[in-house]
């Protein structure tokens, strides 16, 4: 018989409001916004208190990193035909014949191709596990999913034997 251990985290807390927009092939949508869910499931051994790994250090990281989005637009900056740039107090964004100016201070340019919720999935769950220093040493499995939608979710796993 083998045994596995990991830990939920969905927590009220971790919920952010953000406005964005994605692109399908050479079509991209209107703005529009969601109140993203974020929840992270963690896997592996127990260290000497029995546990995978401490709820509190989990829960207060990935409050840090919902913090960091909750309220902004987040823009794609890895996306091969939008064009992110900044200039002074504005970024200005454009695709194809469309364009948008935001203030500088209401956005959060994320190292993605595409602003879905998977890959916000995977930007918050790397986020997590570097935050999580020491303690991600151990951790064996990770999934962190992203509910754009009540339904609509996002999942970024990750494995140890994939490093």
């Amino acid at each position: 018989m083998s045994e596995s251990f990991e830990v939920h985290i969905a927590k009220a807390e971790h919920i952010f409001s953000a406005a964005h927009f994605i692109t399908f092939a050479n079509h991209c949508e209107r703005l529009h916004g969601h109140n993203y869910h974020v929840s992270a499931e963690i896997g592996g051994p127990f260290d000497e208190n029995h546990l995978v790994i401490d709820f509190l250090l989990v829960r207060a990281k990935l409050l840090e990193i919902t913090t960091e989005l909750d309220h902004y637009m987040l823009l794609p900056t890895q996306h091969p035909q939008i064009r992110v740039e900044e200039k002074g107090q504005e970024v200005t964004v454009t695709f194809a014949e469309r364009r948008w100016v935001f203030p500088r201070g209401d956005c959060r340019l994320l190292p993605v191709p595409n602003t879905t919720s998977e890959l916000l999935a995977a930007y918050i769950g790397k986020r997590l596990f570097d935050a999580l220093g020491g303690a991600a040493a151990k951790i064996e499995r990770m999934n962190v999913s992203v509910d754009e939608c009540d339904g609509q979710i996002g999942v970024w796993k990750w494995r140890s034997d994939a490093r």
